[in-house]
């Protein structure tokens, strides 16, 4: 990419960027707009626990000022603990890029500055032309000047560069440890905050055939934990009742928006065909009515069946105290087999994926081998389009593919445009399809819990990001400049790819600068949001449901925002020190990314579900992940610059590894289960038992079916003592 394109590429971005903003100030401050631009916010109203007129926007950057000002605790009590995680990852990345930044900016760019390989290597030879090897070089815009490709090889400078690997791996090193270690703290203050019913349960799969009844597994625990045992609650086949209150849901809900065209004079009706286009027309109220009683039936009949079904293969098991839960959700039951009485601490009940509980566990082995493969093959092919898109992502390159880009070569305004964004766009259109198949996968594994499919989806996608976009785009972004050099010199390969590793520093940059600029721009004007809230209200809501499932608030999507950030992240890491320029343009992605997540834990995002920190471990190993790509990266191209002390960063790598071994020892086992040490909660936070048997029981099985299933948790006293309400 040329100066002229990446500069293009800069100023059109921001002045998109303004524009959104305005806009924002603007939209959000009118009443209609407010279920787009403060759900969050609307929702707290309805439950009592906010004013409104606290939270809307009166001048243009106050919404900068109040996200400035929440505190953590805030973020915490709106949003969730998984929020305020979230937002640390972006402080992480801020405070690792900063301290970075101190060293790389002043020192190595400047040197780099004071270089001239570059020049020397454009200087006509003895034969008055440039050398063939050389020609790349020779086209290098001035950003790369700025970089580690401008340094002579051989030259003593690269000291410097080596000094700077070490800088960058220490910030890194600093950071997360501090870090893991505040996180910590904030989860035990959270889970120590009050009792919520996981705390009281644990989740047992793989009970042995022999023992899938509930008095034998009662027998079997309270044997084990004769004084804080309570009593299972047996997980069957609930498929059935499922399909058919979604299919009743649905029926109401088309009732309910047939009653609401019902007028005096006019009644709605509808044909029965294909897509409502074709059959007899029929009374849209009394159809739905003669529906919704079949379906009513149906699930009635599914309820019985899945009550009368034999107890599946897993249970939630109840106790009266957390510590005895946290307990039984670590040890190992079966003395025999490791296929048997398997028991985990159990998932926050909103986010049970009550499909999954029941896979048996060489089922659950078999579907993860398939799904990784699946991954891998996804990874690996998804190289080809990317590579392919990557090779013809400038115009020049494009023309050899289709004739006709020559006219649009000829209107400067458009072709440098085009030249600026025609990559960037092509890639990130790539990276959309792909968060939806990772999620589908990832819950085909057979977890059982939504915040592990997001995590598991997650951390796929990051890896797809490292070696499709990273290393893919990298490696491709000069393939046709260099696949005729390999062709002639085929020992020349490592060399002729290494040295693309600088050119590539120009599209990250502005990949970057399109990630924040226009990225973040929607994001806070909620333009899209906007539109469809505003096509629906008006085309498709015709009841107060319709109109609050249009605004209804969401959670952060971890599974996507935290690869993405990932992505960037990595990115900045292996171009911090070969190419210091990247540093300013990350840092200033991670400021807004961190100003717009606090601004949405205040206003728009509301938790789905909360799995108290857990996103943590997943996103300190992606981190080191990178930190690592970034060494390896390094390591090559110091090798590259025919640097003879190159095996003084080999230190760097294992360095690395061992931070991670320790840090996975001290730390991660805090998060794996619920510490024992927070679980000492006073009498009279203790829940009923009939409250966690109703937390646990799908929303889909109604009260008569709980009442004949879990008729014994409603007793007045329970074996333990605790009051039970009456019935």
């Amino acid at each position: 990419m040329d100066t002229t394109a990446f500069i293009t590429s800069l100023v059109t971005s921001l002045l998109i960027f303004l524009f959104l903003s305005l806009l924002y100030v603007l939209l959000a401050r009118r009443p209609k707009n407010y279920p787009v631009y403060y759900p969050a916010v609307l929702i707290r109203e309805e439950e009592g626990k906010g004013n409104p007129e606290v939270a809307r926007l009166r001048t243009p950057f106050q919404w900068l000022s109040e996200a400035w000002r929440v505190t953590e605790s805030e973020i915490v009590s709106f949003a969730g603990l998984d929020a305020a995680i979230y937002i640390h990852l972006l402080d992480a990345a801020l405070k690792i890029l900063s301290i970075a930044a101190l060293f790389c900016l002043p020192v190595l760019v400047t040197v780099a500055a004071l270089s001239d390989d570059y020049a020397r290597k454009a200087r006509p030879s003895t034969g008055g032309s440039t050398t063939a090897t050389n020609s790349t070089d020779a086209t290098f815009s001035g950003l790369n000047k700025l970089a580690m490709g401008n340094i002579p090889e051989r030259n003593a400078k690269i000291w410097l560069f080596a000094i700077g690997a070490y800088w960058l791996s220490a910030a890194v090193y600093i950071v997360l440890w501090t870090k893991y270690r505040r996180i910590s703290k904030l989860r035990k203050s959270v889970l120590s905050s009050g009792a919520r019913p996981e705390q009281f349960a644990a989740l047992v799969r793989d009970i042995p055939r022999s023992h899938r009844d509930t008095a034998q597994i009662d027998a079997f625990f309270r044997r084990i934990h004769p004084d804080s045992y309570e009593r299972c609650i047996p997980v069957g086949d609930l498929g059935g009742a499922s399909k058919t209150w979604k299919a009743m849901e649905s029926t109401k809900a088309k009732l309910d928006r047939a009653q609401a065209g019902v007028t005096s004079s006019n009644r709605p009706h509808h044909k029965t065909g294909t897509l409502g286009l074709l059959g007899p027309s029929v009374d849209s109220v009394d159809f739905y009515k003669e529906k919704l009683r079949e379906a009513s039936e149906r699930h009635k009949s599914s309820k019985t069946a899945a009550a009368a079904a034999p107890p599946g293969r897993a249970a939630i098991l109840v106790f009266n105290n957390p510590a005895a839960a946290a307990a039984c959700g670590q040890c190992v039951y079966s003395a025999s087999s490791a296929g048997r009485w398997v028991t985990s601490p159990a998932p926050e009940p909103r986010q049970m994926i009550w499909g999954n509980v029941n896979i048996p566990w060489y089922q659950r082995y078999i579907r993860q081998a398939i799904v990784y493969t699946l991954v891998a093959l996804t990874i690996l092919f998804f190289m080809i389009p990317i590579g392919f898109v990557s090779a013809f992502s400038t115009l020049d390159k494009l023309e050899k593919l289709v004739p006709f880009v020559k006219n649009i070569e000829k209107i400067k305004v458009l072709s440098t445009v085009l030249q600026a964004y025609l990559p960037q766009l092509a890639l990130i259109v790539f990276l959309a399809l792909l968060p939806t198949l990772l999620l589908f996968l990832s819950r085909m594994e057979g977890i059982v819990s939504q915040s592990h499919v997001e995590r598991a989806a997650a951390g796929k996608y990051f890896y797809f990001n490292v070696f499709n976009v990273f290393l893919g785009i990298t490696i491709t972004s000069s393939l046709f400049d260099t696949v005729k050099k390999i062709q002639k010199e085929p020992n020349s390969t490592v060399s002729l790819l290494g040295a693309a590793i600088p050119p590539a520093a120009s599209f990250f940059i502005t990949f970057i600068a399109l990630r924040f600029f226009v990225g973040y721009g929607l994001q806070l004007s909620r333009l899209v949001p906007l539109i469809m809230f505003r096509i629906k209200k008006k085309y498709l809501c015709k009841t107060k449901e319709d109109i609050r499932a249009a605004w209804a608030p969401k959670d952060f999507s971890y599974a996507t925002r935290v690869p993405g950030d990932m992505l960037i992240l990595t990115i900045a890491l292996c171009y911090a020190v070969i190419a210091p320029m990247v540093l300013p343009f990350a840092l200033v992605y991670f400021a807004f990314a961190w100003i717009i997540a606090r601004h949405e834990a205040l206003k728009v995002v509301v938790p789905a579900y909360e799995s108290y920190g857990r996103m943590w471990p997943h996103i300190h190993t992606r981190i080191i992940a990178a930190l690592l790509v970034s060494q390896l990266a390094m390591l090559g191209y110091f090798s590259i610059k025919k640097f003879v002390f190159s095996p003084i960063l080999v230190p760097l790598p294992i360095a690395t590894l061992l931070f991670a071994l320790i840090t996975n020892k001290i730390y991660y086992p805090t998060f794996k289960n619920p510490p024992l040490e927070v679980t000492g909660l006073t009498k009279e936070h203790i829940p009923t038992v009939s409250s966690i048997v109703t937390a646990y029981t799908p929303s889909y099985l109604d009260e008569e079916h709980e009442r004949d299933k879990f008729e014994d948790a409603r007793s007045a006293v329970t074996s333990a003592g605790i009051a039970a309400p009456p019935v």
